[in-house]
């Protein structure tokens, strides 16, 4: 395994094993918004379809990762709300420096500014409906009981 393909499991150990710090409910959000937002301010590096782009396990020439899918077959379902949330606010590198990790190169860059926190909301919401219930079960489980 390469070293990029190493350091990627190891900031998904990390983050998949980050306690939530507090739940937001998903449930409730306005999903027609929160697709409409993800076409204008998610779709151009994540996929219209939400497939993300291609090879995007292998890092790109500066370290940066390309941009996940948001579909079952990427690993944002893995993550609890409160990690997605923070990750589209602060953007990747704000979000995990916010968590004690200052080494990681992320191309995401923070929302915060750009679109309110009830609209980032109301994305997860939109890429969260699209998954099968199963796997909105086994994401739901990562967040901390009401």
């Amino acid at each position: 395994m390469g070293r990029g393909y190493m350091r990627q499991a190891l900031m998904v150990a990390i983050l998949v094993g980050s306690p939530a710090l507090a739940d937001h409910e998903l449930l409730d959000r306005d999903i027609h918004e929160g697709q409409t937002l993800y076409q204008q301010h998610c779709a151009a590096c994540h996929g219209t379809n939400l497939e993300g782009q291609r090879n995007w396990r292998s890092p790109n020439d500066d370290g940066t990762l390309p941009a996940p899918p948001h579909d079952e077959t990427g690993h944002t379902w893995h993550h609890d709300n409160l990690l997605l949330f923070e990750y589209t606010k602060l953007g990747g590198q704000g979000a995990l420096a916010a968590r004690g990790i200052d080494d990681f190169n992320s191309g995401m860059p923070a929302f915060e500014g750009v679109i309110t926190d009830d609209e980032i909301w109301d994305v997860l919401a939109y890429i969260r409906s699209t998954w099968s219930e199963r796997v909105q079960e086994m994401q739901a489980s990562r967040n901390p009981p009401h």
